[in-house]
């Protein structure tokens, strides 16, 4: 069983994802990082329509599997809940970038707490792997 400490972190972890979204679309990160340009790349030749379209059939598809997994049981849960934590590293490059540009990055200000979280998060995650695997 997932114990509520690491279901809590994951909550947060939704928050803050919101949060750190929402500054990065403000602040016009997707104008402006070469990752956002390279992975959406092929969708920005496309008509809003048709991306949109086929943004949606992505998620929904994910959605499905991701729900699937989870009703396999909880080992499926567990590697789950390492999607987050591997997020939470990635999201360290907001700090690499600011520091190369030698200011403000779009979504620096939130990602601030991804370190913190992101500690107490693979923190529980490892202890359950331990139990678990």
């Amino acid at each position: 069983m997932i114990p509520q400490k690491l279901k809590n972190l994951f909550l947060l972890s939704i928050l803050l994802f919101i949060v750190h979204g929402l500054e990065e679309y403000f602040t016009g990160f997707y104008n402006t990082d070469s990752h956002v340009q390279f992975v959406f790349a092929y969708f920005a030749q496309m008509a809003p329509l048709q991306a949109t379209f086929l943004m949606f059939q992505i998620m929904l598809w994910l959605l499905l599997i991701v729900s699937y997994l989870l009703i396999r049981g909880e080992r499926w849960q567990l590697w789950l809940l390492l999607i987050p934590g591997i997020i939470f590293i990635y999201e360290l490059h907001h700090f690499y970038k600011a520091l190369t540009i030698g200011g403000y990055y779009p979504g620096l200000v939130t990602a601030l707490l991804f370190p913190i979280v992101g500690y107490l998060y693979w923190r529980e995650w490892l202890k359950l792997a331990k139990l678990t695997v």
